[in-house]
């Protein structure tokens, strides 16, 4: 078998040194044209494809990359509309720094995860919802790379960042409209409370603090404080935990709650993508949104004014902008950033007062 040709293979068909072939691919204003070109022209003629870019990375001491870690796969990061938004910033700040963004969905299989995380070619990490992830987490922190989360991390040291909102004072927002809207009977339609896929069904959780993402915690939190203040218990509100961030999952949650024997007068879900499935299923049983049955959800994204949806707005592409920024330009005080970015109450004509019974 022909040995596959190297970098030395080039120099010594040229006649040059091995940091001459170097120059031609990394540093070609060191060379003249007309020697680069024949340099190129040697390595083509000989089938050397270049340096390996990664080892030509770790030699400049910066690979170029962020590496954005995703707990799903990887069609949730190019289908969500979320986080779309959100890689919208983080490639707005990245194509600024001639940086690139590497997705790295997290596979059931650990082991497989682990090497995937050790050798990603990157700068620095995003964890991207899956603060909660601790395995996963400790594989990169032993890499010593610097990490940004949207969520808080337990135990982060001075290089790890977080950029977020405040998502227990976003809800109780919601939850104090609807209350003084008059609903009573509340149902809770929520992604993120089991760590992997169970089907969309009604739960019994002693409290938020039971759901497994951080984000599902403090939405559940900020709703339970509203409907508490408001003389509804944590044990009234009936809770159906989704699949996942689907449509179908939202208007098969819709479905189980409207067939309760009292039924909620409002239904806050947690994502905008399943309160559009909220949506789909009043409308296929003829219910009003706002008259009949109250609906929320959150982060705004495009399709809820279209929908007339009550929602959060979160700022998704400034939280993704800061989070790259963090990552490629750190703080030169060398200490750790939070940074809790704004949100606003959004109120359409899905939701109203109360019918009365």
């Amino acid at each position: 078998m022909t040995e596959r040709p190297t970098l030395q293979t080039v120099a010594a068909y040229v006649g040059v040194s091995r940091s001459t072939v170097s120059n031609a691919y990394a540093r070609p204003d060191q060379l003249s044209p007309a020697l680069r070109d024949r340099i190129l022209d040697a390595a083509r003629q000989l089938g050397y494809p270049g340096p390996n870019p990664t080892a030509r990375s770790l030699r400049r001491g910066r690979a170029g990359a962020i590496g954005v870690l995703f707990t799903s796969n990887l069609s949730y990061a190019v289908t969500d509309p979320f986080a779309l938004r959100f890689l919208r910033g983080m490639a707005a700040a990245t194509e600024q720094r001639d940086t690139s963004l590497l997705l790295i969905p997290l596979p059931a299989d650990r082991d497989v995860a682990v090497r995937a995380l050790d050798n990603a070619a990157v700068d620095g990490f995003c964890v991207y919802c899956g603060s909660d992830t601790h395995w996963a987490l400790a594989a990169i922190r032993a890499r010593g790379l610097p990490i940004v989360a949207t969520s808080p991390l337990d135990g982060a040291g001075p290089t790890e960042h977080h950029v977020g909102i405040d998502e227990a004072a976003a809800t109780t927002r919601l939850g104090e409209h609807l209350a003084g809207h008059g609903h009573r009977r509340i149902g809770v339609v929520a992604d993120g409370v089991f760590p992997t896929a169970r089907p969309t069904a009604p739960v019994d959780l002693a409290g938020p603090q039971q759901a497994h993402y951080a984000s599902t915690r403090g939405r559940l939190t900020g709703i339970r404080d509203a409907f508490t203040a408001a003389g509804v218990p944590w044990s009234h509100l009936a809770v159906v935990a989704t699949a996942g961030n689907d449509r179908r999952d939202g208007q098969h949650a819709a479905a189980l709650l409207l067939d309760r024997p009292q039924p909620p007068t409002a239904i806050l879900a947690l994502t905008d993508v399943l309160a559009l499935g909220v949506l789909d299923t009043l409308a296929a049983r003829g219910l009003r949104a706002g008259v009949d049955v109250s609906v929320t959800g959150f982060d705004d994204i495009d399709q809820a004014a279209a929908a007339d949806l009550t929602t959060i707005r979160q700022p998704a592409e400034d939280k993704g902008r800061i989070a790259a920024e963090l990552l490629l330009d750190p703080p030169a005080d060398g200490h750790r950033r939070q940074v809790v970015l704004p949100t606003e109450m959004i109120t359409r004509p899905s939701t109203g007062p109360a019918p009365r019974s």
